[in-house]
């Protein structure tokens, strides 16, 4: 068999059929969302992404599973139109309110997902998907992303298929099964004709830095869903057990930026 006779777009779909991953509903994102109302939306992962991007040539970007706009709202200064889609309509509401206080003017929204038809999503010149890859068909979201981009596309995808939480879910005794890693995404673009630049991101998890053991808790409870008293009683233990250790949450998360030219494809 050699490398072109393998259906990688199969091979994915099969392994998040076979994932720990429940996907959350819009209204699970809602609530979230008004739990980030106020908070800023610098960070480190959002300067390294735009980083990495290429705004030359570009006036326009549509941003996929945009949430608060981290990354819409960071490069709108530089366009002349940024568009966030997302189906979870309380984060596009953070979105605008995040355009308004930076006084942007060329920020829209749509309340869409990536189930949804985008017969009526307008092309852009880059499209972008910042940690908003886990879906059940890649192939397919890969094909809409590049039939709505004139110029680039922009991804990051798990690297390893873990948010950096493997140590917790040892402590809650779940064997939590790995996620589909990137690399099934290079497989595909490759498949599709083109040839994907990646770099490599590296971040503390999104269990990392709590104030408390209560704001630990409910940062595992988002990830794994309701605990039972032992797993609360294990959870403390852990976390009282090694100041520096529950600070970093159970370790980092990295992520692979995947990045291509619509317009190069062919090989």
């Amino acid at each position: 068999m050699l490398i072109h006779d393998v259906d990688f777009a199969q091979m994915y779909r099969e392994h998040m059929l076979q994932s720990d991953r429940s996907a959350k509903s819009a209204s699970a994102w809602d609530a979230r969302a008004k739990e980030l109302k106020g908070k800023p939306l610098q960070s480190e992962y959002a300067q390294q992404f735009v980083a990495h991007m290429n705004l030359e040539g570009a006036k326009t970007l549509l941003d996929v599973g945009c949430g608060t706009g981290t990354i819409g709202i960071t490069v709108a200064p530089h366009l002349q139109h940024v568009i966030g889609l997302d189906y979870s309509a309380e984060m596009l509401e953070r979105m605008q309110e995040h355009a308004k206080a930076a006084g942007l003017t060329n920020v829209q929204t749509l309340c869409k997902s990536w189930y949804d038809d985008w017969a009526d999503v307008p092309k852009c010149d880059i499209v972008v998907a910042s940690r908003s890859s886990l879906v059940a068909d890649m192939q397919e979201a890969l094909q809409k992303m590049t039939s709505k981009a004139s110029k680039r596309c922009y991804m990051t995808h798990l690297v390893d298929g873990h948010f950096g939480d493997a140590a917790i879910a040892d402590v809650l005794g779940k064997n939590k099964r790995a996620l589909p890693d990137y690399i099934y995404i290079v497989n595909i673009l490759f498949s599709m004709g083109f040839h994907p630049r990646v770099d490599y991101l590296c971040f503390p998890g999104r269990l990392a830095g709590t104030k408390n053991v209560e704001e630990f808790i409910e940062k595992v409870r988002w990830t794994f869903g309701d605990l039972s008293d032992q797993q609360l009683s294990d959870l403390r233990q852990w976390y009282a057990e090694d100041d520096e250790r529950a600070q970093q949450g159970g370790g980092d998360t990295r992520w692979a930026m995947i990045s291509w030219d619509v317009d190069k494809v062919g090989r």
